[in-house]
C-alpha cells in the first residue's frame, strides 16, 4: 500500500517522492500514455509527473550508511512499457564511462535496476547501463546476502550481488555525462519480460549504483549484508494495471558461413566449406508468464576462443560456459547445485524447443533437443529431454524437482533430483539437493547418487557457510557437468568481518578459517577416514579508493589416490613393477592476491601462490609456483587493451628439475568505433611441458602408463607450443541483430618437431548474420 505521505502527495497532484532511507519503499508509479524520445535527456514534461526515488544507502564496502553521492530515479509506465530516468550526482572528474560491448562495464560507473516481476523475492530481471547508456542485463537468482560470496550465479564484480549476464533483453537506454554527474534514460517494453497474468500487479524493485572511482556500491532500498536474502529487502512497485504486451513473437533467422583451412596430403594448404548454413530462433510469449522458444540449427556464437585455463588438480574437469542465445534464454530456471543441466552437452543440435515461465508461484522449464548423429555412439540422433519445476514456499523458500534424459538408440541415461532452498529467521539459509542417475548401455545398467547440502548464516561481523556434497563413481549426468566424481566433501567457511570508519584508510577487513575434507565416496559410505585434509586461513583487506589485498595460508594433507594412478607402472629392465606410492603428502602454500582500481586508465590484478605441494604427474613432493597477472589500459573511452599472464610451474622437491610447466600469455585489443560496432583482436600463446616421468623420491624408475588401446606406453617428455589468434569485426545494434566477420588461426610446435618453429595447423574465416523480427 502507498504510505500516508505519498497518498497525500498524490491527492495534491505533486510528484511523489519515495525516500529509501525513510522506508518509503512502496512506490506507486503513475500510468501515463505518452511517447518520448530515449535520448538521455530528461526534459519531456512527463518526467515531472513521475514517481521519484531518493535516499540511497551504502551497500558496499559497508552497509546501512547514507550514500556518499546523491542519486534520484524517476519512474512511470504506459500500457506497453515502463520508463526509468536516472540522475546521478558526482564530480565529473570521478566518472568512469567508456564505449564498450554490451555487458562489459566492469570498469565503469553503473546503474542497475532489479525488477522482480513476479514479486517472489527470489529472482529478478536486471536492466542496467553505464553513463553512456551501454547496456548490462541478465537475471539475478537470490540465494544469500551475507558475506563476500553471495551465492549468486554469474557476475558483474566482487563485493555485491551478482547476476547471470548471458541472457540479453531488448530495451532502450541512452546516457550522457553532465556537469554535475550523469543521466541515463531507460525504456523497457513489456514484450521483453515475463510477468504475472493479473489485471493489477505488484513488482519487487531495487536499484544499485556503482561508483567506480571508489568501488563503492549504493542502493535505494536499505539492504543489509547480514540478511539471508538480498532481493527480500527490496521495495515494490504497486498498482501496475492493465499491462499490454500484444502479440509477443520474435523470429531471428540466422545465416552462417565458414571456410576452414588445413594442410593437405601433399603439403598444400586447402580450404573447405563456404556453403551457407541457415537456422532460426523463435520466441513466442504464449501468455505474460509463459514463453515458448524453438530453434533450428542454432549457431554456437563462438566468436572468440575460450580463454586458456589451467587445472591445479588434473582429476577435476575444466568448465566452459554456454554461449548460444537459444540456450541462454530462461537458463536460470534450469539451474541447480552441481550443474546437473549443462547445455553444452547438446553439441550440435539439429533442432530444439523450450517452454519456460512461472504460474501461480510455480516455475516451469522444459527443454527437448535432437543432436547431430556425429555425437552418437550408435549412429542415431541423440535426443535430450530436460524438465525442471520449482514451487515457492513462504516468503523466500522454494522446493524443486529436476529430470534429465539422454536417449541414444538403445543407450539411455536418466537423472532425477529434488532440491530445496529454505530460509529461517531472516539470517539462515538451508540448501539441499539429492538425486540419482540410471544409465543403460547394452546389457549393463548402472545406478549412481549425488547430494549437496549447505547451511548459511549471515551476520554483519560473524558469518559462516557449511557445505557437504557427494558424487558416487557411478553417477553419470549426461546432460550435466561434473568436475570430479567418486568423492565426497565437507567445507566449513567461518568468517569474521570488521569495518573501518567512514573515510578511513581501511574500509573493510575479513578473515576466515576454512577446513576442507575430501573422502573417496566409497570410503565415506563404509566409514573410513578422509583422503584429503585441507585447512585454509584467508584474510582480505579493502582500502579507501577500491584497492584490495588478500593473503592465505594453506596447510593440507593429501593421501594417495589409487583410482587415479591405477594405470601407472614402473619399468626395471624388462620387468614391469607396480606403482607403490607414498601414502600421504603434506602441503604448505602461501597465497597473495591484489587488485587496483582504474588509475589514469590503468588497472591490475594479481594472484600468486607458492610453496610445497603435490606433483600430480608422479605423486611426489614439489615446489609449486602459480601466478595469474592481469593488466588493463584504457587510453581513451573507445580503446581497450587487456593483457593476462598465467604461469604454473612444478619443480621436483629434491633436485629442482622441472616436471611440469604451463605458460599462457594473452593479449586482447579492442576498438569501439561506436556503441554498436567494434573491432577485436586476440592473441593467446600457450606453452606446455611435461618431463620424462619417474618414480621421484622413491625408486626413480621410469613410469609407464596404460593407454586407451590397452597397451603400456613410456611417459616420455612432452612439450607443445601454440599460438591462437582471432580477429573479429562485430556490428550488434541490438540483441538478436548482429553481423560478425572473423578470422582465426592456430599454430603449433611439438617436441622434436623438424623443422622447429610454430607451424600453422588450421585457420578459418566465418561470417554470421542474424536479424531480430519482432511482431
Amino acid at each position: 500500500m502507498i504510505n500516508t505521505l505519498a497518498a497525500l502527495a498524490l491527492l495534491a497532484g505533486d510528484t511523489l517522492t519515495y525516500n529509501g532511507r525513510g522506508h518509503g519503499l512502496a512506490v506507486h508509479p503513475p500510468r501515463i500514455e505518452a511517447r518520448i524520445q530515449v535520448d538521455g535527456i530528461l526534459d519531456e514534461p512527463v518526467w515531472a509527473q513521475a514517481a521519484r526515488l531518493t535516499g540511497f544507502s551504502s551497500y558496499f564496502p559497508t552497509d546501512d550508511r547514507p550514500a556518499q553521492d546523491s542519486t534520484e530515479v524517476l519512474v512511470w509506465y504506459s500500457s506497453t512499457a515502463i520508463h526509468f530516468g536516472v540522475r546521478a550526482f558526482e564530480p565529473a572528474a570521478d566518472i568512469r564511462a567508456t564505449l564498450v560491448p554490451r555487458d562489459h562495464v566492469t570498469l565503469d560507473d553503473f546503474v542497475g535496476i532489479f525488477l522482480s516481476t513476479f514479486n517472489d523475492k527470489r529472482q529478478a530481471f536486471l536492466f542496467g547501463a553505464n553513463p553512456l547508456g551501454v547496456q548490462v542485463d541478465g537475471v539475478l537468482t537470490d540465494v544469500s546476502a551475507g558475506g563476500d560470496a553471495h551465492g549468486f550465479r554469474g557476475g558483474i564484480q566482487g563485493g555485491r550481488p551478482l547476476a547471470e549476464l548471458d541472457p540479453d533483453f531488448l530495451y532502450r537506454s541512452k546516457g550522457r555525462v553532465t556537469a554535475t554527474g550523469f543521466e541515463i534514460e531507460f525504456e523497457i517494453p513489456f514484450k521483453s519480460i515475463r510477468f504475472q497474468s493479473t489485471a493489477e500487479q505488484t513488482w519487487g524493485i531495487n536499484i544499485e549504483r556503482t561508483h567506480r572511482a571508489t568501488g563503492a556500491v549504493s542502493i535505494w532500498a536499505p539492504t543489509k549484508r547480514d540478511a539471508a536474502s538480498y532481493l527480500g529487502q527490496g521495495g515494490t512497485l504497486v498498482g501496475l494495471k492493465d499491462l499490454h504486451r500484444g502479440l509477443v513473437l520474435d523470429v531471428t533467422p540466422v545465416v552462417t558461413s565458414s571456410v576452414d583451412g588445413a594442410a593437405g596430403t601433399g603439403g598444400d594448404w586447402n580450404y573447405r566449406g563456404g556453403s551457407p548454413r541457415f537456422g532460426a530462433d523463435i520466441r513466442w510469449g504464449a501468455t505474460p508468464d509463459l514463453t515458448v522458444n524453438g530453434t533450428i540449427r542454432p549457431d554456437f556464437s563462438q566468436v572468440e576462443s575460450d580463454a586458456g585455463q589451467v587445472a591445479f588438480d588434473p582429476r577435476s574437469a575444466l568448465f566452459f560456459s554456454e554461449k548460444r542465445p537459444f540456450f541462454l534464454d530462461g537458463s536460470e530456471l534450469f539451474s541447480t547445485a552441481k550443474s546437473l543441466v549443462y547445455t553444452r552437452r547438446i553439441v550440435e543440435p539439429v533442432a530444439a524447443a523450450k517452454l519456460s515461465g512461472k504460474v501461480s508461484g510455480t516455475s516451469l522449464a522444459l527443454l527437448t533437443a535432437v543432436d547431430d548423429r556425429a555425437q552418437s555412439a550408435t549412429g542415431d540422433n541423440p535426443v535430450f529431454a530436460i524438465g525442471r519445476i520449482q514451487r515457492d514456499i513462504g516468503r523466500s523458500s522454494k522446493i524443486g524437482m529436476l529430470y534429465t534424459g539422454r536417449f541414444d538408440g538403445p543407450a539411455t541415461n536418466h537423472v532425477l533430483a529434488a532440491d530445496g532452498h529454505l530460509t529461517f529467521g531472516g539470517k539462515t539459509n538451508v540448501d539441499v539437493l539429492v538425486g540419482g542417475s540410471r544409465t543403460t548401455a547394452g546389457a549393463v545398467t548402472t545406478d549412481g547418487s549425488v547430494w549437496d547440502a549447505a547451511l548459511s548464516v549471515a551476520g554483519r561481523r560473524f558469518s559462516f557457510r557449511w557445505v557437504t556434497d557427494g558424487i558416487s563413481n557411478q553417477f553419470d549426468p549426461q546432460s550435466g557437468f561434473i568436475g570430479r566424481r567418486g568423492v565426497a566433501n565437507v567445507r566449513l567457511v567461518n568468517q569474521m568481518t570488521l569495518y573501518g570508519k567512514p573515510g578511513g584508510l581501511v574500509e573493510r577487513f575479513s578473515v576466515d578459517l576454512s577446513p576442507f575434507l575430501t573422502w573417496r565416496y566409497d570410503d565415506l559410505i563404509h566409514g573410513r577416514g578422509a583422503q584429503d585434509h585441507k585447512y585454509h586461513l584467508n584474510a582480505n583487506m579493502r582500502f579507501r579508493g577500491g584497492w584490495n589485498l588478500g593473503a592465505s595460508y594453506l596447510h593440507e594433507f593429501q593421501k594417495f589416490d589409487p583410482d587415479f594412478y591405477a594405470p601407472y607402472r614402473l619399468v626395471r629392465g624388462t620387468d614391469t613393477l607396480p606403482f607403490v606410492a607414498t601414502p600421504e603428502l603434506r602441503n604448505e602454500d602461501w597465497l597473495v592476491s591484489a587488485s587496483t582500481p582504474e588509475v589514469h586508465g590503468f588497472s591490475a590484478s594479481l594472484f600468486a601462490l607458492g610453496g610445497r605441494d603435490v606433483n600430480f604427474f608422479e605423486w611426489a613432493r614439489t615446489h609449486v609456483q602459480s601466478v595469474t597477472l592481469g593488466l588493463g589500459w584504457r587510453p581513451s573511452n573507445q580503446i581497450r587493451i587487456d593483457g593476462s599472464y598465467i604461469l604454473q610451474l612444478y619443480r621436483r622437491y629434491l633436485d629442482q628439475t622441472i616436471v611440469g610447466e604451463t605458460k599462457i600469455p594473452r593479449l586482447k585489443l579492442e576498438y569501439q568505433v561506436s556503441r554498436a560496432l567494434f573491432v577485436r583482436t586476440v592473441f593467446e600463446y600457450r606453452y606446455d611441458l611435461q618431463d620424462d616421468l619417474r618414480d621421484d623420491g622413491r625408486t626413480n624408475l621410469p613410469i609407464i602408463i596404460l593407454g586407451t588401446d590397452g597397451l603400456f606406453h613410456a611417459a616420455v617428455a612432452e612439450r607443445q607450443k601454440g599460438l591462437r589468434s582471432d580477429v573479429l569485426i562485430a556490428f550488434q545494434p541490438s540483441p538478436g541483430t548482429v553481423l560478425f566477420m572473423g578470422y582465426g588461426s592456430s599454430r603449433l610446435e611439438e617436441l622434436h618437431q623438424v623443422p622447429a618453429g610454430l607451424r600453422r595447423i588450421n585457420d578459418g574465416f566465418f561470417v554470421k548474420l542474424s536479424y531480430l523480427f519482432r511482431a
